[in-house]
């Protein structure tokens, strides 16, 4: 058994230990779907609920607890068994909705602002 935060680190669900740490404090991370404290033991069969940056949430089921170190991949996920459900996919009509811009047309030049302006009669 090890702290909360080592053992996402070395598991390589963050890159650092103190981001882990930073993230866990944040609330980003629950443990049995209760806020977790970085020290916190990490037992066999606990689930750990991770939410990353970008929204998505990851759902671990510990399988060895032991890992203090920084360990390669393929033990790393040895360690757990990821339960992340599946994304739904995207709805067919909202397609064409999102607005996108070309590439390069973000603000305009001087030489267009100044077009616009004589439009506008300014």
């Amino acid at each position: 058994m090890g702290r909360l935060d080592a053992w996402l680190w070395s598991v390589r669900v963050y890159k650092t230990r103190s981001l882990a740490t930073a993230a866990i404090k944040g609330g980003h991370v629950r443990v049995d779907n209760a806020p977790a404290k970085p020290a916190a033991l990490v037992v066999e069969g606990q689930t750990i609920r991770v939410r990353g940056d970008d929204h998505t949430e990851r759902v671990l089921e510990v399988l060895d607890p032991t890992l203090v170190k920084r360990v390669g991949a393929s033990v790393a996920q040895r360690a757990y068994l990821d339960k992340t459900p599946a994304q739904p996919p995207p709805i067919a009509q909202m397609g064409g909705r999102v607005a996108t811009r070309e590439r390069g047309a973000g603000r305009p030049t001087k030489k267009q602002r100044r077009e616009t302006d004589a439009f506008r009669g300014r």
